[in-house]
């Protein structure tokens, strides 16, 4: 790495004493030179050195000195050289009306001589300092003008310059597709020149456009792109392309990519006090956490970020801020301030079409003004006499008629301009009462709107709750009511004494199995509803997930032997990380399905394995296994259920409740399963608290 950089620096040096060399030797050259049109040129080969190194005063002392010869041997093609170079450093030093006072002459000279490249390259110039200034309209008709013969000649450095000038005047005009076409052009030429600037400031303007037009994959192209140049070391360029990044991964909802760049270019821009970057990444990451329904996070980000906003004037992201704030507010079902942000928006928003129109005007620029090279107004010839001398009496008493003639016509226009003026602004008083009235109608149609999404929020709420009902009363009143009534049976023969000891004790395993069933189905029941209001909130440790196994098989280890079913126990010592109630929850439905489907002579082995740093928990049985049709209702929020071998009826909820409760623990359940064969259901969970 020391020697490349060390190579660099030699060779920079080297290109700077080269360049001194040949200044040297030009200076020299001409030193030596007759007074004729030959020492102008090497002149220019001179000025046109120093103005690329940037010695614009000493580059001026030979342009003076060359003007004066090619005037006194009347050499126009120097003349005309010598002074647009004069206009470049004019421009250069931010002089506007000597600059274009400048081009203007030499275009006039170049137009004369037939020099169309001369021609094309005044242009060229004289459309860059009209795009600096603002003047976009002027700026890509001389731009315009000067394409064509850049192109011809494939003149790389002034086409860079013409390509770059004209996708800025478009992109400021909001005309975006002219734009997304020259910044394309200009990065094509950039990358031939090799110049790091101009490609990164094309890439980044690209990947704005491209995410306007909705094609955020190419945005995010781009915006990788000048990540991985060496621009991109500075924290200043990567604290404004990493929000814009994460906002782009966001537009297709890839929320880990999103939550990666905007974290960092949060982290950036805190550290490098960049108000800019800074508010975009606080807008994308509240509108992140909005979707993610972390909602008091979301308003903390969104109110920072609208108070940036406002601070430093940008009126696309303020107007963003708004929208977010009106979508956390109704979600929040806080209609009024949802309301108010509604209308802030509204206003913005047409403040700024309003400026855009007026902004965007219809650019004047038919085929023949983009093809020629001089389109316009010739200028005037600096050598006509144009002020004469009145001495006589007669024009004085003619200039006095005039004026009073001038005066008489003033005072006509002047009252035509009072006329005019109260009628305009009973017009103007007349226009605000209706929008007024307007923008009143609309904020009530707005309010009733939100009111509307609310009444529809509700109504849907409500109806989900009921149906969570009508299913807890129709399991209550089924299954539970069978398991009880079988109980109270039991204990109203033992309370009359009609059971005898040995009847009894051969009643007690079918007891023992209806209590095991209601205590199993209340189970579900409890963890079922909890999950529909979504009140599950897990409380993570570490516990051994072999305790576990021995604690639910001695609950069902009646059960199997009654059935004639064998158990086989590979478990072994090792900890998870997870909420233990609710694996056990788990454990305990997953051993219940396995004994309900199989059958005497069958087999259940539980086991657990580590794999890639993941507890690996399995339970199989060699029972009558699931269908292909059947395998897809599993783990569904339904009742779906079918009867075990002994007729054993359940819920339809064991296994949907499982689902749930594996995910709250950042885990996950699946089932293989071959119909005749048997089944095998796994659940994998951390061993560790997950980062995150």
């Amino acid at each position: 790495m020391r020697r490349i950089i060390t190579l660099v620096i030699l060779l920079t040096i080297s290109i700077g004493f080269s360049q001194t060399n040949d200044i040297d030797s030009l200076a020299l050259e001409l030193a030596f030179q007759n007074q004729d049109s030959s020492k102008v040129d090497t002149s220019l080969n001179l000025i046109k050195s120093l103005y690329e190194i940037q010695d614009y005063d000493r580059a001026l002392k030979y342009i003076i000195e060359s003007e004066k010869l090619s005037n006194t041997l009347s050499y126009e093609q120097g003349i005309a050289e010598i002074t647009y170079y004069k206009a470049l450093i004019y421009a250069e030093k931010d002089d506007y009306i000597n600059a274009v006072s400048g081009y203007e002459k030499s275009k006039s000279l170049f137009s004369r001589l037939k020099d169309t490249l001369g021609v094309a390259k005044v242009n060229n110039s004289i459309g860059l300092i009209e795009i600096k200034r603002g003047n976009y309209n002027k700026g890509l008709q001389f731009s315009l003008a000067a394409i064509k013969e850049l192109e011809k000649r494939r003149l790389v450095n002034e086409l860079n310059i013409a390509y770059s000038n004209l996708a800025r005047a478009y992109y400021n005009i909001h005309a975006n597709d002219k734009a997304l076409e020259f910044y394309l052009k200009a990065l094509s030429i950039q990358e031939q020149l090799n110049d790091v600037k101009g490609i990164n400031d094309s890439s980044i303007k690209l990947a704005e456009l491209y995410s306007n037009k909705k094609e955020h994959r190419r945005a995010v192209d781009f915006y990788e792109k000048v990540l991985q140049s060496e621009v991109s070391k500075n924290d200043s360029v990567r604290g404004l392309i990493l929000p814009k990044l994460g906002g782009e991964y966001l537009k297709f909802n890839d929320y880990d990519k999103a939550s990666k760049y905007l974290v960092q270019g949060y982290n950036i821009n805190i550290k490098g006090k960049n108000d800019a970057g800074l508010l975009i990444a606080l807008n994308n990451l509240g509108d992140l956490n909005l979707r993610q329904n972390r909602l008091v996070l979301a308003e903390k980000q969104l109110l920072q970020a609208g108070e940036i906003a406002k601070n430093i004037d940008n009126k696309t992201e303020l107007l963003r801020h708004y929208k977010l704030m009106k979508s956390l507010d109704s979600i929040r079902k806080r209609f009024d301030r949802a309301f108010v942000w509604q209308r802030e928006y509204y206003e913005l928003n047409n403040s700024l079409k309003k400026k855009e129109v007026f902004v965007n005007t219809k650019i004047e620029t038919p085929g023949e003004l983009e093809l020629s090279t001089d389109f316009d107004p010739p200028a005037l010839n600096n050598n006509t006499e144009q002020v004469a001398q009145t001495t006589t009496d007669e024009n004085a008493l003619e200039t006095s008629r005039r004026f009073d003639k001038f005066k008489l016509i003033f005072y006509a226009l002047l009252a035509a301009l009072a006329i005019v003026s109260t009628f305009l602004v009973l017009i103007y008083l007349k226009r605000n009462n209706n929008i007024k009235y307007t923008q009143e109608l609309e904020e009530k149609n707005i309010k009733i709107e939100l009111q509307n999404e609310a009444f529809l929020e509700q109504t849907k709420h409500l109806e989900n709750v009921n149906n969570v009902k009508d299913k807890l009363f129709s399991i209550v009143s089924h299954d539970l009511k069978d398991s009880l009534s079988s109980i109270n049976g039991f204990i109203d023969l033992l309370k009359d004494g009609s059971l005898s000891r040995e009847e009894f004790d051969n009643l007690i395993p079918e007891l023992s199995e209806n209590a095991n069933n209601a205590s199993l189905l209340l189970f579900n029941l409890l963890n079922w509803s909890k999950s529909q209001m979504q009140s599950l909130e897990p409380k993570p440790s570490l516990f051994d997930i072999q305790e576990v196994f021995e604690s639910k098989v001695k609950l069902i280890e009646q059960r199997i032997e009654n059935k004639g079913i064998t158990l086989v126990d590979h478990s072994l010592r090792d900890f998870a990380y997870a909420d233990r109630s609710m694996f056990e929850i788990v454990v305990q439905n997953l051993l219940a399905n396995a004994l309900k489907f199989c059958k005497s002579g069958d087999t259940i082995t539980i086991s657990n394995h580590i794999s890639n740093g993941s507890c690996i928990i399995s339970v199989a049985d060699t029972g009558i296994g699931i269908s292909k049709q059947n395998m897809d209702k599993l783990f569904k929020n339904s009742s779906f259920t079918t009867m075990g071998t002994d007729n054993e009826k359940g819920t339809g909820l064991g296994l949907s409740i499982c689902k749930e409760l594996v995910e709250l623990n950042n885990g996950k359940i699946w089932v293989e399963s071959t119909q005749g064969v048997g089944s095998t259901f796994y659940v994998q969970l951390p061993k560790s608290r997950p980062s995150s």
